[in-house]
């Protein structure tokens, strides 16, 4: 089946047979992988059911603080991927904050490490960001965990931490698992979500998280991006978390410069994905009212793709192909790109960034800039360039994030890299 996908891959180029290749190994690899605070009081928090109906929230949204759990439910990993035995999980619906400022809930899961000599209430918590996953509901970290619907390769990430002994919190994002589109790469949305799971796992009854535990945010590619996000809102969106770092690897920082590298290339399916998750965010946008009728099918077959689709399904198209004109070249719809550009609130916390040299998804010189910026502000930033591309920068930066995490968890000091060459 490898050597039959390589071969398939190899017709659209080079780039892409490592993507596929790299999923494979993932799904290879995954066989070795696998081998009490209270609830707040304005949110009655409650086990689920074990039906769907546990995504879809209460109508209206219960009152509450962000990080508040609507409900809860334990499970069993059943997919291929798992996590280490003896982890403790629980899906999670949880009330957040959305890229207007306005409450909604969010679905997501929260592991518990097996049993170590560190008791859970000094265990640190990383609010993990996922990777790109796809846009349907079934595609989502939590639902995939019992699910063979798509590739949960975050999961290894997710293991890689718990191996350490922490707890991890995986936000799923608005409208991915719940009802509504998901609104991909848009920070404003995905860096509350992230702070939020994490606030859940300390809120969440019977795990024992402590809300003073040391935290920090990790992702990869739009979970880079969101960890980042992350980064930038805490100081005034979550003041109380204690901080301790950020690894962020792929960072889609400047949307605008990531569109135009996608446009026609490789990954224009993901083009097409953030276009339909920036007008979820942002209804005003009116996404429909750009497309022709085969803009319109294609972007209602995208809404029901997981990241393997997006990407054999949709390789070299231009937004120009499915709409009349280009939306990104329109004020609306700029103002809001300019919005959800990262560096504008630089993070207090220290900051692990790495990149691949020849990402063929996410530009290069974009993440060079936001570690420029980050440097200027005066974060404490280490910077790692990886050989490779995209999908090889996934498997080869996680070692190095997770070190730095263990590191700032430690209490070891961060060595800045700014300044160096």
């Amino acid at each position: 089946m490898l050597a039959r996908s390589v071969r398939r891959a190899r017709r659209w180029g080079s780039a892409t047979a490592l993507l596929l290749v790299a999923i494979l190994a993932m799904l290879i690899g995954s066989a070795v992988l696998s081998g009490g605070a209270r609830a707040a009081s304005a949110v009655a928090a409650a086990p689920g059911s074990p039906d769907d109906s546990f995504y879809t929230p209460p109508s209206p949204l219960p009152a509450g603080r962000p990080g508040d759990v609507i409900r809860y439910r334990p499970v069993t990993a059943t997919a291929s991927i798992k996590p280490p035995t003896g982890t403790t999980i629980y899906q999670v619906l949880y009330l957040s904050t959305d890229a207007l400022g306005r409450p909604d809930a969010v679905s997501g899961t929260i592991y518990l490490p097996k049993s170590t000599t560190t008791p859970l209430s000094r265990t640190p918590i990383v609010g993990f960001a996922p990777g790109t996953i796809g846009l349907a509901d079934n595609c989502a970290p939590s639902r995939l965990l019992t699910s063979r619907d798509g590739i949960n390769y975050n999961l290894l990430a997710v293991s890689a931490l718990l191996n350490q002994g922490w707890a991890v919190a995986e936000t799923d994002y608005q409208g991915m698992g719940t009802p509504g589109d998901h609104t991909y790469v848009v920070g404003r949305s995905e860096g509350p979500a992230v702070i939020d799971s994490v606030r859940a796992a300390t809120r969440l009854p019977r795990t024992g998280l402590s809300r003073t535990a040391p935290v920090a945010f990790y992702g990869y590619s739009q979970g880079g991006g969101a960890a980042a996000w992350a980064g930038e809102l805490a100081p005034r969106y979550a003041p109380e978390l204690p901080l301790k770092g950020l690894a962020a690897g792929g960072v889609p920082a400047d949307l605008t410069k990531v569109a135009a590298l996608l446009d026609g290339g490789l990954g224009s399916g993901l083009e097409g994905a953030a276009a339909i998750g920036l007008n979820a965010a942002y209804p005003d946008l009116d996404l429909d009212s750009y497309l022709t009728a085969a803009g319109r099918t294609a972007f209602a077959d995208i809404r029901t793709r997981c990241v393997e689709g997006l990407i054999v399904k949709y390789p070299f198209k231009k937004i120009s192909d499915y709409a009349t004109t280009n939306p990104l070249d329109s004020p609306a719809w700029q103002a809001r790109l300019s919005e959800n550009k990262l560096g504008g609130s630089p993070p207090k916390a220290p900051i692990y960034l790495y990149h691949s040299t020849s990402d063929e998804l996410v530009p290069l010189g974009q993440a060079l800039t936001l570690r420029d910026t980050y440097c200027a502000a005066g974060v404490n930033v280490v910077w790692k360039q990886l050989a490779g591309e995209h999908a090889t920068g996934l498997l080869t930066g996680q070692a190095g994030a997770v070190s730095y995490l263990a590191d700032r968890f430690a209490g070891k000091p961060a060595v800045s890299t700014c300044g160096s060459a």
